[in-house]
């Protein structure tokens, strides 16, 4: 069974990405703040992150970047799901190492097709 971090500060989007994930057949783990996206990436090694950029502790584009230049992580699939939908903030979704850069509201129809296509079901 693939699995999937959601970080968000957001419980409703996290409750929203969980439900139909799960209901595709994905185990998915869920973090709060930045800080405890982070080490819950490290401690399980989903095979996928979903990852807000505007959290406590720690915001996304960091933890994108960590995770990135690190060889045990750099192969995981990040979609960064954000409410920051300038240019300039796409574009340092992608310097950080993010795969996909979906601005908030978002269709979850289209999230959960892109989780398939990065973990290729």
């Amino acid at each position: 069974m693939k699995k999937i971090l959601i970080v968000d500060d957001e419980a409703d989007i996290i409750e929203i990405l969980q439900f139909v994930l799960e209901a595709e057949g994905f185990q998915c783990f869920t973090a709060y703040d930045g800080e405890t996206g982070l080490n819950l990436a490290r401690e399980i090694h989903p095979d996928l992150i979903i990852l807000d950029v505007m959290m406590p502790k720690i915001n996304g584009y960091k933890i994108s970047r960590l995770l990135k230049y690190d060889n045990k992580y750099k192969d995981i699939p990040i979609l960064m799901i954000t409410a920051r939908s300038q240019e300039e903030d796409k574009i340092i979704g992608e310097e950080t190492g993010a795969d996909e850069y979906i601005t908030k509201p978002f269709n979850v129809d289209y999230v959960v097709e892109k989780v398939k296509s990065y973990l290729e079901c």
